[in-house]
């Protein structure tokens, strides 16, 4: 019997994540939007308005340890991390789920609310904070450290010992390399070749990544 799940986000992640939730055993039964009149990307699944919307839904409920996950990728890890923990204060249990054909290491930890894509790999000794992307054939390999909310992109890698501080993006094909440090809220451009530690708040793109702007 397939477990309920709501999410939160009714756009292209929530396709994404969708495409493998029956395998996992979860069946998406709402999703959940700011943006009021949406259509839902998902065939018969409801698209309620806000938080307040979620709630009225749920009082007509009568789900048992309802289950929730975060459908909101890109540079969003704060954003991500704040709805997960207001919906786990409401009683919501945050998943974690893994798409069956990624590869996590044995001993690999990842904390709630994250997310492992398709053809991703994440290797041995690393470490996962909660409300992470590992998108789709991302690489992270051995004993990295991905603090709260970040989120790799597709295709991108990071090589071993690289740590990425809390809320920061590293964008599609970029390649992060050995023992360097990411720092929290930056963004790592598609494509970029890190070569050196990049501080918090911060834009770096290109090969070598440069900074290129503040994030603020």
């Amino acid at each position: 019997m397939l477990t309920p799940i709501i999410f939160w986000g009714a756009s292209g992640h929530a396709k994404v994540l969708h495409e493998f939730m029956r395998q996992t055993g979860f069946e998406v039964v709402a999703l959940v939007d700011n943006q009021p009149g949406i259509p839902s990307p998902l065939h018969s699944v409801p698209v309620l308005h806000g938080k307040e919307g979620l709630l009225a839904w749920m009082h007509n409920q009568q789900l048992t340890s309802p289950r929730a996950l975060v459908a909101i990728g890109g540079a969003r890890g704060k954003d991500r991390l704040d709805l997960q923990n207001w919906l786990s204060n409401r009683g919501f249990i945050i998943s974690t789920v893994i798409h069956p054909t990624a590869f996590v290491a044995g001993g690999v930890a990842l904390g709630a609310g994250s997310q492992a894509l398709a053809q991703s790999a994440i290797g041995v000794e690393s470490a996962v904070g909660s409300a992470c992307i590992i998108n789709t054939a991302a690489s992270v390999d051995h004993e990295c450290v991905l603090r709260d909310g970040v989120h790799i992109g597709p295709g991108a890698t990071l090589a071993g010992c690289v740590e990425v501080g809390a809320f920061s993006f590293v964008g599609a094909g970029a390649v992060v390399l050995p023992r360097l440090r990411i720092g929290a809220h930056s963004i790592v451009g598609a494509g970029a070749v890190v070569t050196k530690d990049v501080p918090d708040n911060v834009v770096v793109f290109g090969n070598p990544a440069r900074i290129i702007r503040q994030n603020v």
